[in-house]
């Protein structure tokens, strides 16, 4: 419930943008002025449905004690607009939440996903292999193109890591995949039928075309070598494989699944240049793109996000401690509650942050 207290807030943060907004240094910087004429606008149409809501709840607590009134046409008029005012306030919650839930222009992009086989060894990479499938079915659902960009795999099944391009408006919900994946099942290599604890890795960023950043080629080392491993009885035969070293960062990238080393470089010049678009990115995030990662802490490995448990056939994520009993439906791709539970706390975390 939006109070008389939190319009004051807003109106005291609408002022301090307005003489942010008038100073010279911020004339001087045109990426800073945008920004601040964002935030503006936002607070401003924010305002004037802050004061929306508190008007429509003055009223509808009014027709509340007519209705305990003795005079009847009174009592049957708030009767009838009683209804139309509770949903007039459901709209405009609505729309405040789409205020202050406004979308980031990198949710309609790409992602390039990045999975790798962590603690707990073959059962390690089976795990990798199930998520890499529960994507592959995930995007199938949503009519989204998968493309694999480059893959390590090993013998028994699995990934040591895999690499992937999951095309169309995919960011806004692959983010929230980002982080430390936990399994707890009895592995098929187990006979004694203990269950065993095995992690794998995660992380997603929105794809980056070549003409977004200026890498200068003198901080690209490219390497070539001949591919080894699964492939067929070409792999073997040519230096097709390539390997990318960006130096100031130490951002290293190989690419062996294709014949072509044409189509190797390519491909690992797509990973290279959306994980230092990532670093980059991190860097100039503003308040608001700052907190949604605080929220639901997207974006960093060492976090354990979910746990996949077999035995008793849930799954539960814990940045916002919901648990749901499908495991098997959530491993063939049915991903979309849980991302929409995810969403819902976003927004519910970032309207009480600001409204503070």
């Amino acid at each position: 419930m939006i109070t008389e207290e939190e319009v004051k807030v807003l109106k005291t943060e609408i002022k301090k943008i307005e003489q942010a907004l008038s100073s010279q240094d911020t004339l001087k910087n045109k990426d800073k002025l945008k920004t601040l004429n964002q935030e503006y606008k936002q607070k401003k149409s924010l305002l004037s449905l802050y004061k929306e809501y508190i008007k429509l709840s003055k009223e509808k607590e009014e027709y509340k004690q007519v209705l305990s009134g003795k005079d009847k046409e009174l009592v049957t008029l708030a009767q009838e607009e009683l209804p139309k005012l509770e949903n007039k306030l459901k709209i405009v919650e609505k729309k405040i939440d789409e205020a202050l839930f406004d979308e980031d222009p990198l949710w309609s992009r790409n992602s390039i996903v990045e999975i790798r086989a962590a603690a707990g060894g073959d059962e390690s990479a089976l795990f990798a292999g199930d998520l890499f499938r529960m994507y592959s079915r995930y995007s199938e659902r949503k009519g989204w193109k998968l493309e694999i960009l480059s893959t390590n795999a090993k013998d028994i099944g699995g990934y040591k890591e895999i690499i992937f391009l999951v095309s169309g408006s995919t960011f806004k919900f692959m983010r929230f995949e980002s982080g430390v994946h936990r399994v707890q099942r009895i592995p098929q290599t187990e006979t004694s039928g203990r269950i065993h604890t095995s992690t794998a890795t995660v992380a997603v960023f929105p794809e980056t075309e070549q003409n977004e950043i200026q890498i200068d080629s003198e901080d690209i080392k490219i390497e070539v070598f001949r591919a080894g491993g699964h492939g067929g009885q070409h792999v073997n035969t040519t230096d097709s494989a390539v390997r990318i070293t960006h130096l100031p960062t130490g951002v290293v990238v190989s690419c062996q699944d294709e014949r072509s080393q044409y189509r190797n470089k390519q491909k690992a010049l797509k990973i290279l240049y959306a994980r230092i678009k990532n670093l980059a990115q991190k860097k100039r995030d503003d308040k608001k793109s700052r907190e949604r990662r605080e929220i639901i802490k997207t974006g960093d490995r060492s976090e354990k996000i979910r746990t996949y448990n077999f035995p008793q056939n849930r799954v539960t994520d814990h940045r916002i401690n919901i648990s749901f009993y499908n495991l098997n439906e959530i491993l063939d791709g049915d991903l979309t509650k849980l991302h929409k539970e995810l969403l819902k706390y976003e927004i519910t975390e970032l309207r009480k942050r600001d409204i503070k």
